[in-house]
């Protein structure tokens, strides 16, 4: 069973730069695809961010150039670089990981799920 707990969440002015951690509890991993999401209340979860196995990255286009997502296996840390960020990008921010080699920005794709940590940008 993979545990996975965010952090690094709060509020920044438009513009303003934030980085995101997602910590991992299972040795194994980095065995896993990791992903970053994001909802509003009454909207669905969206894909921000994946990479998978090979270090291999995608994202959203609403994100491309501002966000970077990265991870550090001898912590079991994901993160996600929040940079320019503007008054949409606030959220409750989401980290996930599947037993897969490769990544999606697709919800239905991860197993496990963190309890989120939310970012709010004020303009």
């Amino acid at each position: 069973q993979l545990h996975l707990a965010e952090s690094g969440g709060g509020s920044v002015q438009d513009g303003g730069s934030l980085r995101l951690s997602c910590a991992a509890s299972a040795y194994t991993a980095s065995s896993y695809s990791y992903a970053w999401f994001r909802q509003t209340p009454g909207n669905e979860r969206e894909g921000v961010a994946c990479i998978d196995i090979y270090a291999h990255t995608a994202y959203a286009t609403s994100v491309k150039g501002r966000f970077t997502i990265s991870q550090d296996n001898a912590k079991n840390t994901l993160y996600l670089q929040m940079n320019n960020l503007k008054p949409e990008d606030t959220a409750m921010y989401y980290c996930a990981a599947a037993v897969s080699s490769w990544c999606s920005l697709w919800t239905s794709f991860y197993n496990y799920w963190g309890q989120g940590t939310q970012v709010t940008v004020s303009s």
